[in-house]
């Protein structure tokens, strides 16, 4: 998924990205050698740490808020797909479909007049 310039080049100043992607023995290495067990338990770590408990406070949980917040900024369904690896587009239409605080926001963005407008589809 597309990444802000300025979070890469922070990856790549603690990282070295740039230098192990020339080198061929490691351009396909992993940046950590953690397992996807060791990923999951440091996401709760620090969701817990922000005082996030819950669903939210999950890797699933982050996934979903990417994914909700992507439509609630107006990205483009296709792309929205593309960045979660769905293989459909129904899949991806579960995060547009959202209820309770989600919804709400949705519905205080229409009603709010100094909100910019989005540009309508064809």
């Amino acid at each position: 998924m597309p990444l802000p310039r300025s979070l890469i080049d922070e990856l790549n100043h603690v990282f070295h990205l740039r230098r192990r992607q020339r080198d061929p023995n490691s351009a396909y290495g992993r940046i950590w050698g953690w397992s996807r067990t060791t990923g999951w338990r440091r996401v709760k770590e620090v969701m817990a740490a922000a005082k996030i408990s819950g669903t939210p406070a999950t890797p699933k949980g982050l996934r979903h808020g990417f994914g909700v917040n992507a439509f609630q900024f107006n990205v483009p369904p296709h792309l929205v797909q593309r960045w979660l690896g769905h293989a459909s587009l129904r899949t991806t239409a579960i995060y547009g479909d959202v209820i309770g605080t989600e919804e709400r926001a949705f519905a205080a963005r229409m009603w709010d007049k100094s909100a910019k407008r989005p540009v309508a589809r064809s």
